[in-house]
């Protein structure tokens, strides 16, 4: 039997329906009701199930609307419902991936660039203005400790084929002498002389930075991720000062005995709640997230950003270790008098656990993404089925990373997960593979039988069950769109984009389009292909580049 496309519980519509009426009534009274209703050119059968009224769309109707709908409408399908037409169009700041520079960039970042990255896919997709920030550690004592090891340790050449790695070395090598004084009093003296805007110091500071965030964006390019703006604390220098002022002439900034600067958040202003914001030497605290310190310079930002871009909504995407963090600095600015505060948001995400490589511990985000293609390689060349790809490694890099992506995704943000690679690298089950595979397939099959022109298909061809799951569930792709715009939660599209990928190979099987009447054939591969417009979609806003051969 097949399933009806929607369903009446008798229950939620008779007023007096109480918990103790009686199953075999509510069938009565389901019945009746199927029995004074008629059927008309949308609904094509009424029927009554136990205490619920089904009801069928007509089958040509549902095929003609649909695929018309996914052909018209093309990479905006879904986002054109009438669900979205009474958002506003609005401008939002999202700041995400924001690495520490000479730290290594680890799996933390990685959930926070894709996580970011699919957050803005989203609200560009849906109409909206969007500014990515990258808000570099690009300030603070580790570089007075960093400069002072360079001069010791570093070495020009390597700084410049791999300043990542080099600078990385670097680091481990000079924090081994960190306890020592002298190497303490050099490197306090190196980081006054960039305060002070020394310039040999500065220039050091300069070519870190700049050959770091080259570096960067060749990783971010091969995840399929760019920044409209790479900002930093260190820009927020002066403005710091500024905003000290500020908490200063509103009375905000109290000074404990020890002299450290604390702002006090409590209801009744009694210090049951405050949050340091400055050292008792005075120093603008470098900002370190995990302990409720708040820098002036992430104040400083926030009210640059607004000045500079004006936004409706500011989004932060970090590891939610740093919850509090945010719920402090929402809070100051509020008492600040910025009541745009209410306007930002924290999306966290929890951690990644049991990520390493063939040769051990995950160092470099970059060792990952080499692992997932190689890995990947391997798989393809292995698999008898591989047809001869243009180019495997390219491939392998897409699929690796839709592999990487999907594992991340398929769960709340906010949970933390068991890193698989055997997990996230099958090829079939819910995997970004098995994605990858079946768009694939799909486009196969439309090279092998050239496109199907909507206006010369007759839909009357797809009245198999078969058929009809993929096209009911076509329907819903813009339920899944605008419950993920509400929540922020890549895993409604995940899910959606595997329930999709499990039909059309199911259809794939059982309804040929070789072999079959012209008019059958057609049809069936118009059907197909409103599927792989549509797994397309999902997979490129989830932040995959759909393959076309694998």
């Amino acid at each position: 039997r097949h399933v009806a496309d929607f369903q009446l519980s008798i229950a939620s519509v008779i007023e007096n329906s109480s918990s103790n009426c009686l199953a075999q009534d509510l069938h009565l009274q389901a019945q009746q009701l199927v029995e004074r209703l008629k059927c008309d050119s949308v609904v094509s059968e009424i029927s009554a199930g136990p205490g619920t009224v089904n009801f069928t769309i007509n089958r040509e109707l549902l095929a003609k609307t649909v695929l018309q709908q996914v052909w018209k409408d093309g990479s905006e399908y879904g986002v054109k419902s009438e669900l979205f037409s009474t958002v506003p169009r609005q401008k939002a700041v999202i700041e995400f991936s924001s690495p520490n520079i000479a730290k290594k960039f680890h799996i933390g970042h990685l959930r926070s660039t894709i996580v970011g990255n699919f957050i803005a896919n989203l609200k560009v997709a849906l109409g909206h203005e969007v500014v990515r920030i990258n808000y570099l550690g690009d300030w603070g004592m580790q570089f007075g400790l960093l400069g002072v090891g360079f001069q010791s340790f570093g070495n020009k050449e390597k700084l410049k084929s791999s300043p990542l790695q080099h600078l990385f070395e670097v680091y481990v090598e000079i924090n081994k002498a960190a306890e020592d004084e002298n190497t303490k009093k050099l490197a306090k003296d190196f980081f006054r002389k960039l305060e002070e805007h020394d310039e040999q110091t500065l220039s050091i500071w300069k070519e870190f930075r700049d050959l770091s965030i080259e570096e960067y964006i060749r990783i971010y390019k091969r995840l399929g991720v760019h920044f409209d703006e790479y900002s930093g604390e260190s820009f927020y220098q002066e403005k710091a000062q500024e905003v000290l002022k500020m908490l200063e002439d509103k009375g905000l900034l109290q000074k404990t005995i020890k002299g450290t600067g604390i702002v006090d958040l409590s209801e009744k202003k009694d210090l049951s709640a405050v949050s340091t914001v400055m050292r008792s030497d005075g120093t603008s605290l470098y900002i370190t997230r995990q302990f409720l310190i708040i820098s002036f310079r992430d104040l400083a930002a926030a009210i640059d950003r607004m000045n500079k871009h004006s936004w409706d909504t500011m989004i932060y995407v970090t590891d939610k270790s740093q919850s509090n963090h945010f719920q402090h600095l929402f809070q100051i600015l509020k008492l600040m008098g910025y009541d745009w505060a209410e306007r930002c948001q924290h999306v966290s995400f929890g951690l990644v656990q049991g990520m390493k490589t063939r040769r051990g511990e995950v160092i470099f985000l970059e060792d990952v993404l080499n692992e997932a293609r190689s890995r990947m390689l391997q798989n393809m060349t292995s698999t008898k089925t591989t047809k001869k790809v243009q180019d495997p490694v390219e491939t392998a890099e897409k699929v690796g990373l839709a592999a990487l992506i999907i594992q991340d995704f398929r769960g709340l943000l906010s949970s933390d997960y068991q890193f698989s690679w055997d997990r996230a690298l099958q090829s079939r089950g819910d995997t970004g593979v098995f994605l990858q595979y079946t768009h694939a397939r799909l486009h196969s099959l439309e090279q092998m039988h050239g496109n199907a022109e909507l206006t010369d298909v007759n839909v009357a061809c797809l009245q198999e069950p078969d058929a009809i799951s993929v096209l009911q569930h076509l329907l819903r792709y813009d339920e899944v769109l605008y419950r993920s715009s509400q929540d922020l939660q890549p895993k409604h599209i995940v899910s959606y984009l595997l329930t999709l990928s499990h039909l059309a190979a199911v259809a794939h099987k059982t309804l040929p389009v070789k072999g079959s009447a012209p008019d059958v054939a057609q049809a069936r591969l118009c059907l197909f292909q409103a599927a792989r417009s549509v797994l397309a979609n999902g997979m490129k806003l989830l932040g995959i580049t759909p393959v076309t051969q694998m």
